[in-house]
């Protein structure tokens, strides 16, 4: 049984009239069926661009996403309501695969307090504790309080 490159079936042939088929269209003559199937079937097709297609197509769906850094700022004073929408952006991002960096920003006077910014972050890490590592242990950086999360890695 021989197929034309467009899928169109041209019927049976014999390998001699096969492959002067396929040499009159300049294609080639590729067996797509096992050798025992009876009728063997084979198609015209341009081999180098099907392997060109076929390996192009894997490549892309090998390819690693590139993780990046995404921030989420927080305050002190963050009310519950906010904090829960923040941590359910933390969690769509960490499922995706992006690393987030967690700030706590102090003004003023805020900053002696900064306890408050350490419990705020403790409490993320404790909620996010089933999906996400942290990266980078909370430190005070001028009036920012910094936190790095992941996602956890399967060992």
């Amino acid at each position: 049984m021989l197929i034309d490159n467009s899928g169109v079936k041209l019927g049976l042939y014999s390998i001699e009239d096969a492959l002067s088929e396929a040499q009159k269209k300049s294609l080639d003559l590729v067996q797509v069926s096992p050798s025992d199937g009876n009728p063997v079937v084979c198609k015209l097709l341009d081999f180098g661009k099907f392997q060109f297609e076929k390996k192009k197509s894997t490549v892309g769906a090998k390819k690693p996403r590139k993780q990046s850094l995404k921030e989420i700022k927080f305050r002190p004073t963050t009310d519950v309501a906010d904090y829960n929408i923040k941590l359910k952006k933390i969690k769509s991002f960490i499922n995706y695969g992006d690393k987030t960096k967690i700030s706590v920003r102090f003004r003023g006077r805020e900053i002696l307090n900064s306890n408050l910014g350490l419990e705020l972050l403790n409490r993320v890490r404790e909620d996010l504790i089933d999906i996400a590592q942290v990266d980078q242990e909370p430190s005070l950086e001028g009036r920012q309080l910094l936190m790095v999360l992941s996602k956890i890695r399967k060992k």
